[in-house]
């Protein structure tokens, strides 16, 4: 709750008798003897949610934050691809080189609070200038020190935040698709970029491809940002809200997109890599990294249907179990070519569920008027996914990367056999599953019957 609420709202408000309602198909209403006195941000969100249009200029909106999340979004899939090029440099080891990747992943959670006080301080089209001008920016930079690439894309969090929450004043019952459209354009931006990044290091090496990136992001991605305005300003100033965590189903979605954020980069960061050990060409590898992001947008508009027919919380669950599948019984396996064209397809797709799906998740079951708040307090937990680090070695601390890029240093390292990598595939499959999990619980608190739309 937050204390910034002074007035409540009569359910008979909320309720329209001459149209269906999305109220009476409200999992938190389904699940709890809603009281709006106790919580009238909620009673607000409902208000708010029968008077959006469904459509309009938000069409125009979710299709500029579309374009962000093809920049920030796809930057960061198509690390692996940048990552295969400089360990073939030897400029550091995959471990490290890992977690240069994964900064730019870990600040949109460090940040996430920020952002959003940000948002809620200067608007969603001024956040999103700023986030792209610092983007386009910091890419620029990075040609000119690509041996020290520890900030690269770190403000990509301002663009995240934004694409998170402004479908919530334009969309509700389509509100599904409209996250899936936004988030398909970081899949649709990792397989595109992924290609143009091999070919530009092929061509002008990794100096020049991030500049030329970086270009690329100022010249479409700041009339992008000017083109996204708010409904209505956001009203709640309270930085945390921690009473949230009195909310059982909160902490407990809270801890399952913790764990989740564990294995998702996994797949492409490591792709090149496993590619190479199969004896495949580097340009293949970028090509399987295109392809798991091409899957990834795709999964993300299938997800954004899927959440608007069968619920979001179904749909999360259904797209965890998918990762980490996937991750525990295809790609041990995959050894040639085929198995792994699957593998890529399958759990790209599953994997861009999630993202597409989450912040639909919390705005149905917590309300659209806190979504900023609760969004930026649940992609915080990220960061230990995002950027796991821990001391390598017992004589000296040292930072390393995620821990998919130890298990694989500590079982014979990229240069390896193939059986090197199969502890960090059932690493990252276990984890999928673990979040899965704790999402089922979610689910079975709202309602225990599992063909419920939740």
């Amino acid at each position: 709750m937050s204390s910034t609420a002074t007035q409540t709202i009569p359910l008979e408000t909320i309720r329209n008798d001459n149209e269906e309602s999305d109220f009476n198909n409200d999992p938190t209403a389904a699940s709890t003897a809603f009281d709006p006195a106790e919580d009238a941000i909620i009673a607000e969100s409902r208000l708010a949610d029968s008077q959006v249009p469904d459509g309009g200029y938000g069409w125009v909106v979710i299709g500029a934050c579309s374009i962000l999340a093809f920049w920030f979004v796809g930057t960061s899939y198509s690390w692996g691809v940048i990552q295969a090029a400089l360990v073939n440099k030897n400029v550091s080891s995959p471990a490290s080189l890992s977690f240069v990747g994964s900064l730019t992943t870990a600040c949109i959670s460090f940040f996430a609070l920020i952002n959003a006080k940000i948002v809620r301080m200067i608007g969603g089209r001024f956040t999103a200038l700023l986030g792209v001008f610092c983007l386009g920016l910091g890419e620029i930079l990075s040609g000119f020190c690509t041996d020290n690439v520890g900030g690269l894309f770190f403000t990509a969090g301002l663009q995240f935040i934004v694409v998170s929450t402004i479908s919530a004043q334009y969309f509700n019952k389509k509100r599904g698709i409209a996250n899936g459209i936004v988030y398909a354009g970081g899949g649709f931006g990792g397989a595109a970029i992924s290609f143009a990044m091999d070919g530009l290091i092929q061509k002008l090496g990794v100096e020049w491809t991030f500049r030329i990136l970086g270009l690329i992001v100022l010249a479409t991605g700041l009339p992008a940002a000017w083109l996204i305005k708010e409904r209505a300003p956001i009203k709640t100033t309270t930085f945390v809200e921690w009473k949230l965590f009195k909310d059982v189903r909160f902490t407990t979605l809270f801890l399952a997109g913790a764990i989740a954020t564990f294995p998702l980069l996994v797949p492409p960061f490591f792709l090149p890599l496993y590619s190479s050990s199969l004896g495949l060409s580097a340009s293949a590898g970028a090509g399987l990294v295109a392809g798991f992001n091409f899957s990834s947008a795709v999964g993300r508009l299938c997800c954004g249907f899927m959440s608007d027919s069968i619920g979001p919380v179904n749909t999360l669950l259904i797209s965890l179990l998918g990762s980490a599948l996937s991750m525990l019984v295809i790609w041990p396996v995959s050894d040639s070519l085929g198995p792994l064209i699957v593998f890529v397809i399958l759990n790209g797709m599953a994997n861009g569920g999630f993202f597409s799906t989450m912040p639909t998740v919390v705005i149905s079951v917590f309300g659209s008027r806190r979504v900023s708040m609760a969004m930026g307090m649940i992609v915080t937990a990220w960061a230990g996914g995002y950027l796991m680090v821990r001391r390598m070695s017992y004589q000296k601390p040292l930072f390393g990367a995620p821990i998919a890029g130890y298990l694989l240093a500590a079982y014979g390292g990229e240069h390896s056999t193939l059986k090197a990598y199969h502890p960090a595939m059932f690493y990252a499959g276990s984890m999928a599953l673990g979040s899965a999990g704790l999402v089922g619980t979610v689910k079975i608190m709202l309602n225990k019957s599992v063909f419920k739309k939740l």
